[in-house]
């Protein structure tokens, strides 16, 4: 009997395996979200990580058993990698058949020289550099792959340390690139079924491989004292009280009452619940 190739057991682990927390969440959120559409064509931007190397995976997948026709166009920046995480990332791509397109940039140099939020900087860069990339080789969306766990953290974050309620769509349209749109189909998969399928799969993916952490990260779980830890560490303890910890949090971004806000924000214009309530005579301070 003819031994299986080890993309196709990843594969399949996808399918079978994992499919309750992999693939169901995927196709319910290309459903929900109506993130493809007859002849996109998209380029799967390509990181390294797992998130990202998951998500080919399932854009191949997807792309097979689709009766609606799409093209994928695989494409993966470098931006001033080491030789050692380069590699990584090529071997990883043959391994799990991912026909992977690079282009060159020197981001890491211009991000890491800057005096505040390299990390900022540096992906504000890279999803120009991506836009721009994947537009000049015919498409007309980048999918990205973040997931559900870096929907409800963002959420959190931006609550906690930076005084708004702020989510973070799986669907956008580009300002800066006419015709162009942003989606993230990986946006109901939670993180821990990624490292889940990762693990069992004897995967090994970057981390981080910008200069800070030079070093190829095993893991690929996150490491060092961030906000984005502190907020990961708060849902985990949550989880021990509430199971459903996430996806309740995830689902209240899909059940704002905004008629319960003191203050709103629409197209970047502030709104208050004053305006609803009939004019009095006149405060009295």
């Amino acid at each position: 009997m003819r031994e299986l190739s080890k993309n196709v057991l990843i594969e399949r682990s996808i399918i079978k395996k994992f499919r309750k927390q992999l693939w169901n969440p995927f196709i319910a959120a290309v459903k929900r979200y109506h993130l493809i559409q007859k002849d996109d064509k998209i380029a799967v931007c390509i990181s390294g990580g797992k998130d990202s190397m998951l998500l080919a995976k399932l854009m191949q997948q997807l792309q097979r058993v689709s009766e609606v026709p799409f093209e994928l166009v695989f494409l993966a920046m470098d931006p001033g990698y080491s030789e050692a995480n380069r590699k990584r990332i090529e071997e990883n791509s043959a391994l799990m058949e991912i026909p992977v397109e690079f282009f060159n940039s020197e981001i890491f140099d211009i991000a890491n020289s800057a005096e505040k939020s390299p990390c900022y900087l540096c992906a504000r860069m890279r999803r120009g550099h991506l836009y721009a990339n994947a537009k000049e080789r015919g498409c007309n969306k980048i999918a990205l792959g973040h997931h559900m766990s870096d929907v409800i953290e963002t959420t959190l974050m931006g609550m906690m340390y930076g005084c708004q309620i702020q989510g973070m769509l799986p669907r956008l349209s580009s300002t800066n690139f006419e015709g162009m749109e942003l989606i993230r189909p990986m946006y109901c998969i939670l993180e821990d079924d990624i490292i889940s399928w990762r693990d069992y799969n004897e995967l090994k993916f970057l981390q981080c491989a910008c200069r800070f952490t030079e070093n190829i990260d095993q893991s690929g779980d996150g490491i060092g004292e961030s906000k984005r830890q502190e907020i990961k560490k708060l849902i985990k303890d949550l989880r021990k009280v509430n199971p459903d910890i996430d996806h309740n949090l995830f689902e209240s971004i899909h059940n704002v009452s905004v008629d319960t806000l003191v203050e709103y924000k629409i197209n970047g214009e502030t709104h208050s619940f004053l305006e609803k309530l009939p004019q009095s005579g006149g405060d009295i301070l």
